[in-house]
């Protein structure tokens, strides 16, 4: 009993920070700001209300109701529906790492060539195609460590990922006191007219939702803690709107400080790749050190890319092929090597991201280009395991006399399946839109179609090769009868 008590001794300030350090980054910012500019800041309050604070909440119901299920999601749609969509959404979170095990190569390479040469020329002056062949050399090495068992990586997460939240922080302190504090220039005009942060709530504003949605997502990693909450049924919701609170507030200043440092109606093009870069190195410049700030943030995100490259490489395929079933999984990919890995599980990733990788380089000719293409494509696939949260809580709400929960996000099973259904349709909606190929990043037709074909091949074609796997099960297991 003293064991039980013990462990639930956290706080709703605890759940609050162990949250934000989850879901939150300083390439948030950065990328939402180059989408939308000064306007991104009313677009950070609505998603906060209308999105981010029912997904935590609805996530902290799920996770209460299903304390003992450590699969997560999976684990849920397997208690709510069956082993067939649990599948699926094993699948779906496994397959949506593709594109991001892709892109963290660029992003390794892009901190590196800062801390070595300090100015973004790698990302504008190299051809598309060798460096994504120096992208994929890079990723199979990560490969090949993995698969030997080595974790050293993983340990330097922790310290790289604490770092990352202390100089987001700092980049807000100084971007926002820097005209104070260094009498430097606001960089972006009329910043004290309110018409500069109204949205203009046409296709191209339509199209970058996902963006911001891929920047809530993610809270499902927090479920774990809600039944090792003090009190779950007043601290977690307290502790869900504190994360939002905490979330809108470094979104809003974060989004300030990129306006006082770049002119946000004359951004950079290379500003999703570079952007962090830039503005650490121009708060240098205002506080006079140099690229001191520069140098830190270089080494500290070089650190954080390779961790979660190789922790990305293991474990969502840990989830998918642990406890699979026969019936859904070939047995051939739960084939362990000497040191535990899942070696054809690695076969199968690694023919995927090589894809990725390399094919778009046929079409996409700069670095540039490439890295927003991929970017935007994590935006659009990403956010498709969020649908399973929604679904997952649609079908919890017409069960709930079933499953007994110390925490209820609502008693009505009317208003939760609404609730529910409003964030499904709304990722949905803008991981569709986010298939419209964007400008910045396209400079003929040809290209526009060439971008706007991967975009909707990409998903549909990833989510497909799930269906395959049933088949290609159920063939070994004819095959072994006979």
């Amino acid at each position: 009993m003293f064991v039980a008590a013990e462990q639930k001794q956290l706080r709703w300030y605890n759940i609050a920070l162990l949250a934000f350090v989850a879901v939150w980054g300083l390439g948030n910012v950065v990328n939402n700001f180059y989408n939308q500019g000064l306007t991104v800041i009313v677009s950070w309050i609505l998603i906060m209300i209308l999105y981010f604070v029912p997904y935590t909440l609805m996530v902290g119901q799920l996770g209460a109701t299903f304390p003992a299920e450590g699969g997560g999601v999976t684990s849920w749609i397997e208690k709510l529906s069956g082993k067939k969509l649990a599948f699926f959404a094993a699948w779906t979170y496994w397959v949506v790492h593709v594109p991001y095990l892709a892109q963290k190569p660029q992003a390794i390479l892009i901190a590196f060539s800062w801390l070595f040469q300090s100015n973004g020329s790698f990302v504008n002056s190299n051809k598309g195609m060798m460096v994504q062949l120096l992208c994929l050399v890079l990723f199979l090495f990560f490969m090949w460590m993995s698969s030997r068992g080595i974790t050293t990586l993983n340990r330097l997460g922790s310290i790289a990922g604490s770092a990352m939240f202390i100089l987001s922080i700092l980049f807000i302190l100084l971007g926002v006191s820097a005209p104070m504090m260094t009498g430097s220039t606001i960089a972006t005009a009329h910043m004290d007219q309110l018409s500069s942060y109204i949205p203009k709530f046409d296709l191209n504003y339509l199209t970058t939702i996902g963006m911001l949605i891929f920047a809530v997502g993610g809270a499902e990693k927090i479920s774990p803690y809600v039944n090792k909450t003090h009190d779950p049924a007043k601290e977690f919701p307290k502790g869900m709107i504190a994360l939002a609170i905490m979330v809108a507030i470094s979104a809003v200043l974060g989004s300030f400080a990129m306006g006082m440092i770049f002119d946000a109606h004359h951004l950079p093009a290379d500003l999703y790749a570079n952007g962090a870069y830039m503005a650490f190195q121009r708060l240098g410049d205002f506080y006079h050190v140099g690229n001191l700030f520069m140098w830190v943030y270089a080494v500290t995100n070089a650190m954080a890319s390779m961790a979660a490259l190789a922790v990305s490489i293991d474990a969502p395929l840990r989830m998918l092929l642990a406890d699979a079933d026969p019936h859904f999984v070939p047995q051939a990919l739960s084939k362990k090597n000497k040191h535990g890995v899942y070696i054809n599980g690695y076969v199968m990733t690694a023919i995927l991201v090589g894809i990725i990788i390399v094919l778009p380089a046929f079409g996409i000719k700069g670095m540039n280009d490439l890295y927003g293409w991929l970017l935007n494509l994590n935006a659009i696939v990403m956010p498709i395991r969020y649908l399973f949260v929604f679904l997952a809580y649609m079908m919890l709400s017409r069960q709930l006399k079933k499953f007994h929960s110390y925490y209820t996000f609502t008693k009505s099973k009317t208003v939760g399946f609404i609730v529910g259904l409003w964030c499904f349709l709304f990722t949905a909606f803008g991981c569709i839109l986010g298939m419209i190929p964007k400008a910045g990043f396209v400079h003929d037709v040809t290209g526009w179609w060439f971008q706007l074909g991967l975009n909707i091949i990409t998903p549909i074609g990833l989510l497909a090769l799930g269906l395959l796997l049933p088949i290609i099960a159920r063939r070994h297991e004819i095959a072994e009868k006979l």
